[in-house]
């Protein structure tokens, strides 16, 4: 039986494909590096779990997946997801939240591998695409107001609901840092400007660098100003050995969250890998994908990985940078290590409000804007599950979004007929 990463041999044998291959992998390394610091926050984890998402998964779902130029590695809505899954369980950022998302990892792994090995993938596409849409615009939102009291320089508790964050910011206005708005608005404004750099320098690290350097300045300028809150620094650049807890009463507290986790990422992980495929007209194999990403997720819970899933803009950096194989994502994850290994000890230095300013324009690209408003004036049935799963999303738990949108979307379709 032929493994799956050998169907292009024949590809890596073709003049500059190897070459192009590895400086695409050193380009996703290089974005991945402020993305993951960035989505293990947005998660409630320590920085260096978003960066260890980026590793052993990556290599994995690149050997063992369908997908020609997917990058796997942390991903926006699942870091968000994560943390309003397990936030209710236990605190963010402890010991016992770690351990929980790492049990995630795991079982969501196995779950996806199970679907993949019965050929049930078509249970995902059957997804309506606006409560994708909506579900997706529900996790922007939610994302703005969770980073806003950093960006404002509050310290307000986290993983409390949308509502909460935004009272809690409203109550304490008078409170807020000007040096922490100011790091977030340059953050912001370097990583919008510098999106036509993509191709040479990539504009989240710009807007990293941007950041911090203001904030030095700020220091340099006024010193009587206080101290912002930085990063943690990260301990190393390969990932410690882990262990999921696989005990009944874990394992049955994280069930739903498993059903959810599962759900989504398989949701975004087959979006993009038929978005690629169709550009570089390949044929894709459903089920053998949710088997990589579920090979993937099950080696990252044992090598401290959070959830892991296609990212939307690796996937769309990796193309850019002309690669032509998976060897680009694997090599993504051997570079992110020799580059952590000289960075590692600079991660100290990065202020938690330039982070949240990149998370400010993460959650903007996730709102798709011009897709509601098409579905909204042209698909009158797709109206009540996009604005079900949206408000949902924000309201109500993650779980219930989701059901709701696919229940709204039944029920209108069958109405219809």
């Amino acid at each position: 039986m032929q493994l799956p990463f050998m169907r292009w041999a024949p590809v890596w044998r073709e003049p500059g494909t190897l070459r192009a291959d590895l400086m695409a992998g050193l380009t996703g390394a290089v974005v991945v590096l402020p993305q993951g610091v960035a989505f293990a926050t947005l998660a409630g984890l320590p920085p260096q779990y978003g960066l260890y998402a980026a590793m052993l998964p990556c290599i994995v779902a690149a050997l063992f997946g369908s997908s020609r130029l997917m990058v796997t590695g942390p991903a926006n809505a699942i870091s968000l997801t994560t943390m309003a899954l397990i936030a209710p369980l236990a605190v963010a950022g402890t010991p016992q939240y770690v351990q929980l998302v790492l049990t995630l990892t795991f079982l969501v792994g196995a779950m996806q591998l199970l679907l993949g090995l019965a050929r049930v993938g078509a249970i995902v596409e059957r997804v309506p695409h606006s409560v994708v849409v909506g579900f997706t615009a529900g996790a922007a939102l939610l994302i703005i107001f969770n980073q806003l009291p950093v960006a404002l320089g509050l310290n307000l508790p986290r993983g409390s609901s949308a509502w909460h964050q935004l009272r809690g910011v409203l109550t304490h206005l008078s409170e807020l840092q000007v040096p922490a708005v100011l790091a977030a608005l340059v953050t912001i404004a370097v990583a919008v400007l510098a999106r036509p750099l993509n191709r040479w320098v990539p504009a989240m690290l710009l807007a990293v660098l941007a950041g911090t350097l203001a904030v030095k300045l700020m220091v340099w300028l006024a010193p009587g100003w206080p101290a912002l809150a930085t990063v943690q620094a990260l301990p190393g650049p390969l990932p410690p050995l882990s262990w999921p807890d696989l005990s009944i009463a874990t394992v049955r507290s994280l069930f739903g969250a498993t059903l959810v986790m599962t759900l989504l990422a398989l949701t975004e992980a087959t979006a993009i890998a038929k978005a690629v495929a169709r550009q570089y007209d390949d044929t894709l194999d459903g089920n053998r994908e949710f088997i990589g990403q579920g090979l993937a997720n099950l080696a990252g819970s044992f090598f401290s990985s959070m959830p892991a899933s296609g990212s939307f803009n690796r996937s769309g950096v990796n193309v850019e940078a002309g690669a032509r194989t998976p060897l680009a994502a694997a090599s993504a994850a051997v570079f992110l290590v020799l580059i952590l290994s000289a960075v590692a000890p600079l991660a100290g230095h990065l202020p938690l409000a330039v982070v949240a300013g990149l998370l400010f324009v993460v959650a903007w690209g996730l709102i798709d804007l011009a897709e509601m408003r098409r579905m909204w004036l042209e698909e009158p049935l797709e109206r009540a599950p996009l604005a079900v799963t949206l408000v949902g999303t924000v309201a109500l738990s993650l779980e219930w979004a989701i059901l709701l949108g696919i229940t709204s979307a039944l029920i209108v379709k069958r109405a219809a007929r």
